[in-house]
């Protein structure tokens, strides 16, 4: 055996490390936190589980502030992170990079593989969409039939333009079924002729009321469509799939039926029009040069001395851990000594023995007075020396000096700021008094 084939252990963890993180790379995974740990140097350590097993995770303060909520332990989440290796303690973990509620993270999620492997295949490239007719010869309406949207629609049509002829294709526009409803109605349009133009979509919602247009079976067979479809989903904030596929995204449905009617502003319509299209390629390109960007800071940060500064970081974490609980049972055990000072202080106290003297004194005052009182001088001189001693160590003194004690609500001495959060109450104790006040 050679001394290249002896490992250290510090060259293992190294090897292991890299090793994790350069075959692994970026993982999803879905799990409860527990463990939650917040010191303050701002990163956050948690534990991820489930049923069966559970890991180790550190989500980094550059990372952790782009957290929408305030995890606690209990929250089902769904975390992208990398996989790696804390090596001073040989612990496995994941490096959390991003972290949303488990609902929503799983749509978003599904949102953004969906929409690269469709930009991967061309669905949203400016060459494939086509032009809208310039003056409409009849509008096709893909929407509920109940819905807002199509009154919304309606009544710019109504006001605009009342001698454009209006099909109606209803459907759903919501639940498991409004996605095929969908693609049937765009498939019926079509095989109909009779419409140069399509408006899809509905009035504003949540992801998941959305969640029909961000389906693939919808945005294919918008992209195959031989006739022009304006995509009009929800509010102006609101993105879905089908707005990357159609010939053209409208802000809502009120601004569809505008794009699609004619007046004295069909100038700004054009406008409008060349707009909505250098929008959608501007998106396009923003899209595929966003995954090109992921790739290479996957690929910078692999190799970036920024992860032995976020290890050194982490175990700095630790350290300051382990100091804080040293110093406490420090304090704790020099508070349970004095405590068995001053109990045995109190059992060696000369009050009993002075009461015994003075009932010894009363029987005998008739034959020792003299006596006694020349004992008495002496024991009240005794006592003046102990009481002066037990002054000296009481901690009332310490107070008349200036000083004070401060509690929390539980009765814990505060020794250090670290201890305190905005809101607690705390209990002052001064040589005649408390103060009472609350941590801002």
């Amino acid at each position: 055996m050679t001394n290249q084939n002896i490992f250290t252990v510090s060259r293992l963890n190294a090897e292991v490390r890299l090793l994790l993180e350069n075959e692994m790379g970026i993982v999803w995974l879905v799990g409860e936190i527990s463990n939650f740990s917040a010191p303050v140097s701002g990163h956050w350590y948690f534990t991820l589980k489930d049923s069966l097993a559970q890991v180790k995770c550190a989500m980094f303060k550059g990372n952790n502030r782009r957290v929408t909520f305030k995890p606690k332990a209990g929250n089902q989440v769904l975390v992208k992170a990398r996989l790696s290796l804390y090596e001073p303690r040989g612990d496995y973990q994941l490096i959390v990079e991003s972290m949303q509620p488990e609902g929503d993270g799983r749509l978003q999620q599904q949102f953004d593989e969906l929409k690269m492997k469709l930009a991967a295949e061309g669905l949203f490239a400016q060459a494939s969409k086509r032009p809208l007719p310039e003056h409409p010869q009849r509008v096709g309406v893909i929407t509920s039939k109940t819905g807002a949207a199509l009154y919304d629609i309606l009544d710019v049509l109504k006001r605009r333009d009342p001698s454009l002829p209006v099909v109606i294709y209803p459907t759903m526009v919501q639940g498991e079924e409004a996605a095929i409803q969908i693609a049937q109605a765009i498939g019926r349009a079509n095989a109909r002729n009779e419409c140069d133009v399509l408006i899809v979509g509905r009035g504003g919602g949540s992801l998941e009321d959305l969640w029909c247009f961000n389906n693939e079976i919808v945005a294919r067979t918008i992209a195959a469509s031989q006739i022009p479809i304006i995509s009009a989903v929800g509010h102006e904030v609101d993105v879905t799939i089908a707005d990357f596929v159609a010939d053209m995204r409208a802000p809502t449905p009120s601004a569809a039926a505008e794009l699609v009617s004619r007046d004295n502003s069909h100038k700004q319509q054009a406008f409008s029009q060349r707009q909505q299209n250098l929008t959608s390629s501007v998106l396009h390109y923003f899209s595929k040069q966003q995954h090109r960007l992921d790739m290479l800071s996957h690929r910078l940060e692999r190799q970036h001395p920024s992860q032995r500064l976020i290890q050194q970081a982490q175990q700095l974490d630790e350290l300051q851990i382990r100091l804080s609980r040293a110093m406490n049972l420090r304090i704790e055990r020099q508070r349970q000594k004095i405590q068995r000072q001053e109990h045995a202080l109190q059992l060696h106290s000369p009050v009993h023995q002075l009461n015994q003297q003075h009932n010894h004194l009363e029987r005998s005052q008739h034959r020792l007075q003299e006596a006694i009182k020349r004992q008495l001088l002496n024991r009240e001189h005794q006592l003046a020396l102990a009481a002066e001693k037990l002054d000296a160590v009481s901690p009332l003194a310490t107070l008349k000096r200036g000083y004070s004690i401060t509690q929390d609500s539980q009765g814990n001495v505060i020794t250090d700021a670290s201890q305190l959060s905005r809101g607690d109450h705390l209990v002052t104790r001064l040589a005649n008094g408390e103060v009472r006040s609350t941590v801002d």
